[in-house]
């Protein structure tokens, strides 16, 4: 392989935004997902589908793709085993072509107990990273998320 090539693939490797964002999140999810082990066997992208449906109520599968940002196959994938543990229902929405996914009571609690859990994390992040950085931090994503939507 020529040099030029091979200075290719090094910054590939380096400097990939999609490559070192998606290499951070696993770390950061791993370590979410390690306390969250405590007390369930949910991951942090479960909890997620759980915020978001307690946050804006029954939702219908496309609505909560939406707002997840995924697309309605992989939500669909990830709804299955919340259901199957009772944590949210799928029912019929307005046709057929329509689910609605709801919180269940038990969802809600499952929740309640992950949510300290949660914030030991986010203070052990925080720390670490300092609250000027997180801030900071959060707002590039946004902006990130934004313009990588609107290309």
């Amino acid at each position: 392989m020529d040099q030029e090539k091979g200075e290719q693939i090094e910054r590939l490797a380096t400097m990939c935004v999609c490559n070192n964002l998606r290499r951070t999140s696993r770390a950061v999810t791993n370590y979410y997902d390690s306390l969250l082990g405590q007390v369930s066997d949910l991951r942090m992208s479960q909890v997620i589908v759980l915020v978001v449906l307690y946050l804006a109520g029954p939702q219908t599968i496309n609505e909560l793709a939406e707002l997840m940002a995924l697309d309605r196959t992989t939500i669909g994938r990830n709804l299955r085993p919340l259901e199957q543990q009772r944590l949210l229902t799928l029912t019929p929405g307005s046709d057929q072509r329509t689910r609605v996914v709801t919180l269940t009571p038990q969802g809600q609690e499952i929740l309640l107990r992950v949510v300290p859990l949660w914030e030991q994390a986010q203070a052990h992040m925080v720390t670490g990273i300092g609250q000027e950085q997180v801030t900071a931090f959060l707002a590039q994503l946004s902006t990130v998320a934004a313009h990588a939507k609107n290309t």
